[in-house]
């Protein structure tokens, strides 16, 4: 009998050994993550070192027939039809949203070791639940929240801003997006800070041969007019013989696909999977970001179509004095033009469409970027390390 007792005791403490090793993680997201890279990134990354993963998300299409697994993680969803780029239109629907996530945690708070808050709309619910439940926190910064809203009111920003800053202190560790965010959050003081690049995994194959000789330029991402995606439309339309596709989903999305709808030579694709989304950038001549640098998250953002366009060995078109144009200038990776300059613009596509050296060259610059300095291997070594640390400090707790 003592034998049997001992026998389960070990296997007792060699399971919580086990549980406690096996870290379970949640990432929260106020979107269906169908698709959002870098929410699929750092599942995946979790996933494969061992770490036991779920998702909870919003779906705002208030459509119950979104799946249930994203690269194989669970994922639930709060299903809420709500518009993107609404502001204070989606207040209500955003404090539904709290409630939620504030009630889902509480359900299932015993199955969970680590948040991973993705943004300010998911970090104040995963905050209670870290003091009440003892839990990890790591806060994950997309877009700096009070510079992203639109149509909100300048104190209602300011409340957000402060709120934020409290909030990047409290938790264990902060991720943001890229290295000049430091600037943006500097009213804070978080804990840990590491910088993680909306890098893809490098999937890079053979380029098929474009036996139509078409020059193509491509843009899968959120809609929004502030995106140069008006402009880039109207440059196109006066260039038959270019192409242009447009993928995504936004605020503004019916608006620009109306702009796009008399033109032979756009395609509209609307939403699509990130799968579907890199083969399709995979065909592009050029790829472009020309994002509105009077947006403040615009002048600190890296968004993924750089990295795309580095990791598929893509030139690409960005704005100036968006941050974007720096890591072009100093990779040499792409054309740099004054946002909503048509001219600028479409001298750059004249340039690029008839130089196919210099189309080759800038690809090629930019392969390297992406091995030397962005790949995914080097987001995921300073992710996992980032989580070790964590975990090391919370067994000296």
């Amino acid at each position: 009998m003592w034998i049997a007792f001992l026998v389960r005791l070990l296997n007792w403490k060699e399971g919580k050994v086990r549980n406690k090793d096996r870290q379970r993680v949640v990432l929260l997201r106020s979107n269906p993550v169908d698709p959002d890279p870098r929410v699929e990134s750092t599942g995946k990354a979790l996933l494969n070192a061992g770490y036991s993963v779920s998702i909870v998300g919003w779906d705002r299409t208030g459509d119950s027939s979104h799946q249930k697994f994203v690269l194989g993680i669970p994922i639930s969803h709060f299903h809420l039809r709500a518009e993107y780029g609404s502001g204070m239109g989606n207040l209500i629907k955003l404090l539904q949203w709290q409630i939620f996530l504030w009630r889902w945690l509480i359900k299932h708070q015993s199955e969970f070791d680590i948040l991973h808050a993705c943004d300010f709309d998911t970090v104040l619910p995963a905050l209670w639940c870290k003091w009440l439940y003892k839990k990890r926190l790591v806060y994950d910064i997309f877009d700096f929240y009070a510079d992203h809203l639109r149509n909100t009111p300048s104190l209602f920003k300011k409340i957000i801003r402060w709120l934020d800053y409290w909030a990047i202190s409290r938790a264990d560790a902060v991720i943001i997006a890229d290295d000049t965010r430091r600037e943006q959050i500097s009213g804070s003081h978080p804990r840990k800070l590491v910088v993680i690049y909306n890098t893809p995994d490098d999937l890079l194959v053979s380029a098929v041969p474009n036996e139509e000789q078409i020059f193509s330029i491509i843009y899968v991402g959120i809609l929004q007019v502030e995106r140069g995606l008006l402009e880039m439309i109207e440059v196109v339309q006066k260039h038959p013989e270019w192409r242009l596709e447009l993928a995504g989903f936004g605020g503004d999305a019916e608006l620009i696909r109306n702009a796009a709808a008399e033109n032979p030579n756009i395609r509209w694709h609307g939403r699509i999977d990130y799968d579907s989304a890199l083969a399709l950038s995979r065909q592009a001549s050029v790829l472009f970001a020309t994002y509105d640098p009077v947006i403040p998250n615009h002048r600190y953002s890296s968004p993924n179509k750089i990295f795309e366009a580095m990791m598929l060995g893509k030139p690409v078109i960005v704005s100036r004095d968006t941050n974007m144009d720096q890591m072009v200038v100093e990779a040499e990776s792409g054309l740099v033009v004054p946002y909503g300059d048509l001219s600028a613009l479409e001298a750059a596509l004249l340039r690029l469409s008839t130089d196919k050296e210099l189309c080759s060259q800038l690809g090629m610059n930019a392969r390297r970027a992406y091995e030397t300095r962005f790949s995914r291997k080097i987001m995921n070594d300073r992710l996992l390390s980032l989580y070790a640390d964590i975990q090391e400090e919370e067994g000296q707790d």
